[in-house]
C-alpha cells in the first residue's frame, strides 16, 4: 500500500515563510498527478498547486507567493508571505501507477497543519 508521507507544516506569523515536503513511500512507474490540496474549517477541500501532466497549476489565491517543484515521487511545496487566510490543513496527493503492477493508484496524505497567526 503507497504512503504519502508529509512534513514541514507549523506555526508562522504573517508574512513568513513554511515548506512543505511529501514523498511516496514506494516507487511509483508513472505520476500523472502530484500536489497540494487544503482544507480550512467548514470549508471544502481545494487544490492550492499541482503538477498535471507535467504543467503546473496554482490556484488564484496563493499565486506570486507558493513555489511547487517534483523530484520523482517527492513534492515540494515553498510557501512565502503566508497570510492567515492560508490557515489550514494541507494535503499531500498522488494519481498515478504502481511499479511492477501498473495498477492505479489515487492516494492523500495524512495531512499536515499550517497555521498563520501573529
Amino acid at each position: 500500500q503507497v504512503q504519502l508521507v508529509e512534513s514541514g507544516g507549523g506555526l508562522v506569523q504573517p508574512g513568513g515563510s513554511l515548506r512543505l515536503s511529501c514523498a511516496a513511500s514506494e516507487r511509483i512507474a508513472s505520476i500523472f498527478t502530484m500536489g497540494w490540496y487544503r482544507q480550512a474549517p467548514g470549508e471544502q477541500r481545494e487544490l492550492v498547486a499541482a503538477i498535471i501532466g507535467g504543467t503546473t497549476h496554482y490556484a488564484d489565491s496563493v499565486k506570486g507567493r507558493f513555489t511547487i517543484s517534483r523530484d520523482n515521487a517527492k513534492v515540494t511545496l515553498q510557501m512565502n508571505s503566508l497570510k492567515p487566510e492560508d490557515t489550514a490543513v494541507y494535503y499531500c496527493y498522488l494519481d498515478g501507477a504502481a511499479a511492477v503492477t501498473m495498477r492505479r493508484l489515487q492516494v492523500w496524505g495524512q495531512g499536515t497543519q499550517v497555521t498563520v497567526s501573529s
